[in-house]
């Protein structure tokens, strides 16, 4: 059992471990955390071959440098426009390749983008908390945030090198506006909120983590809306609190709320969203909820060819050079 070990020497916040998250429990307070761009965490694992889902760490503009302390092991980085220093080179995410003991890797911030995950060929060792790995950052349940000084494990650690190179990104996310579906309490609003959500322009803040991200822009003014009960909430939910200023509840959302929320931006451009920066502008577009579910559908289709096509493009690169090698082998031994 190949077994690799990375010392943490720098995390910056809000960097944690994190997989697919743990559905269906909402009913129990639970929110289902994962990673807050989820294509590009499916993506990473898909790169290198891995399962579905698993265990990747989630890396924020704070930035993270690992030390490989023991062993070797195919790595793949995705998400943002991140900078990855790697035994001397610099490189683009979006990439795989190979760390060996002794070899250093750093991901900080580059141009754009919030997010970026560094997923391994191998099992990541971390504390599970119901039956998921993924951490929910204000609780710390699950695998936890990374830390300065700690020590990361890797079991069944593998290399890759068929797989080395970059990685494909998705030519089919939506640019343009925010889609989002009005409600489902609009009516707690005034009528000058909903023409203002739909067509004046936000700015993201720094008011900003896994919980939600709050924006600037036109006030939206309620109506009879504070005495409200708390009722469940979902990722993507635009609640608007007593001051008319808008937040977007993301990954590690509570999961009830008694602020009324004025639209539900749909789920594949809420991670779009999360990789906005702050000082980034963006509009909402108001579709129907019709419009929402084929829109919904698409993108799922489209992200079940992009990943397998992922999968087994490289798969099969790896496989080939895996023939030639055992070709040569058999030339030469």
């Amino acid at each position: 059992m190949a077994e690799v070990e990375f010392n943490v020497s720098f995390a910056g916040p809000l960097v944690t471990v994190q997989d697919a998250g743990r559905p269906g429990n909402m009913r129990y307070g639970v929110p289902r955390s994962g990673p807050m761009d989820r294509l590009a965490f499916e993506a990473a694992n898909a790169a290198l071959g891995n399962t579905a889902g698993q265990t990747a760490l989630e890396i924020s503009l704070g930035g993270l440098i690992l030390q490989c302390t023991a062993g070797s092991v195919t790595v793949a980085i995705t998400g943002g426009d991140f900078v990855v220093d790697h035994a001397g080179q610099v490189l683009s995410s979006w990439t795989v390749l190979t760390i060996h003991q002794g070899e250093r890797i750093a991901v900080r911030a580059g141009r754009a983008g919030s997010w970026a995950y560094l997923a391994f060929a191998g099992n990541v060792q971390a504390n599970a908390w119901m039956g998921s790995d993924a951490t929910h950052s204000t609780s710390g349940f699950g695998g936890g945030a990374v830390a300065s000084g700690q020590l990361i494990e890797v079991l069944d650690a593998s290399i890759r090198e068929g797989r080395h190179g970059d990685i494909r990104r998705p030519g089919f996310r939506a640019d343009g506006p925010i889609r989002a579906v009005i409600g489902p309490q609009d009516q707690h609003f005034d009528p000058v909120s909903l023409d203002r959500f739909t067509n004046e322009t936000f700015e993201v803040t720094d008011a900003y983590d896994r919980m939600g991200m709050r924006l600037a822009g036109p006030e939206l003014p309620l109506r009879n809306a504070l005495s409200i009960p708390s009722e469940p909430i979902l990722r993507g939910s635009v609640q608007v609190a007593g001051d008319g200023v808008p937040t977007v509840l993301l990954a590690d959302h509570q999961t009830t709320g008694g602020y009324p929320k004025i639209a539900t931006v749909i789920s594949c451009d809420t991670d779009r969203l999360a990789q906005f920066r702050a000082g980034e502008k963006l509009r909402f577009d108001a579709i129907s909820s019709a419009q929402a579910l084929a829109d919904v559908r698409d993108f799922l289709v489209h992200r079940q060819e992009y990943l397998e096509n992922l999968g087994v493009v490289r798969g099969t690169l790896e496989q080939r050079l895996m023939r030639e090698n055992l070709i040569h082998g058999c030339i030469y031994d």
